[in-house]
């Protein structure tokens, strides 16, 4: 459940559901090896506010009846002016108690540490939250996939060329942190960033006007005429199936196990 995170926006992948891959595919990817009757649904729609991830995905996610729900949610309204870090905990953890009391192991996503990055505004907002969210893990017995805590993600080739998405790098790296968390045995390796040369301050500023046109400004224009860059769009997997071979949805890229 959740937005363009667990989406996978960032991470193109053509050959599969909705054109991405993300860290859930890949946490996808993992948890199904040695095990035939795994199945997995993805109903994250990018651009969802986390009252629109209540009403759209909690009851079809309860229909599935699922073992293991991954959460992640709010980040999108932090970022709107009067988004309220303690009213959004408080939300998510009836949503947690729900999830938790049909059976499903819950995880729940806290935010990155923002303060290098275009979100470093509302970085205080973030901490706040991610502390509310220790809280309502602790409350439900719900497990804590930490992206505050992961500083690899503090590198720039983590993030996608909009500043706001994870690069394939970025999910590779918060898959295996997810993994690790949930106590899971897995294949991903750390990636790690080759040095990047030193950029001049002239290029550097041109870098931030071509990221404004390109990606700031179109962000703004869909705040202003209450438009979504998920309008339109449905969650990419909404039925489970296996990850890969026969009975993958169509677009999953068939074929052998990515390693």
């Amino acid at each position: 459940m959740g937005d363009s995170f667990t989406e996978g926006i960032g991470d193109p992948a053509p050959t599969r559901p909705g054109g991405y891959r993300g860290w859930a595919d890949r946490v996808a990817e993992e948890l199904s090896r040695g095990h035939d009757g795994f199945a997995y649904a993805n109903l994250a729609v990018r651009g969802r506010l986390l009252q629109q991830i209540v009403d759209q995905q909690l009851a079809a996610c309860l229909a599935l009846r699922p073992d293991l729900v991954t959460l992640s949610a709010g980040g999108n309204d932090l970022i709107r002016p009067g988004g309220d870090p303690d009213a959004l905990a408080e939300k998510l953890d009836s949503v947690v108690q729900i999830l938790s009391m049909n059976g499903a192991t819950v995880v729940l996503f806290n935010g990155p540490d923002t303060g290098s990055s275009v979100l470093g505004r509302i970085r205080g907002k973030i901490a706040i939250y991610n502390e509310n969210l220790r809280t309502v893990a602790a409350r439900h017995d719900a497990v804590i996939a930490d992206m505050w805590s992961l500083r690899q993600l503090s590198d720039p080739q983590m993030w996608d060329g909009d500043r706001l998405h994870f690069s394939p790098m970025g999910h590779h790296t918060i898959a295996a942190m997810v993994l690790d968390s949930l106590n899971v045995a897995h294949t991903l390796d750390p990636l790690v960033p080759k040095p990047l040369p030193q950029v001049p301050w002239r290029e550097a500023r041109g870098n931030d006007l071509v990221w404004a046109r390109e990606y700031f400004v179109p962000w703004v224009v869909r705040r202003l005429t209450h438009r979504s860059s998920g309008d339109g769009i449905t969650a990419k997997r909404p039925i489970p199936g296996p990850v890969f071979g026969t009975g993958a949805p169509l677009g999953s890229g068939e074929g052998p196990r990515p390693v």
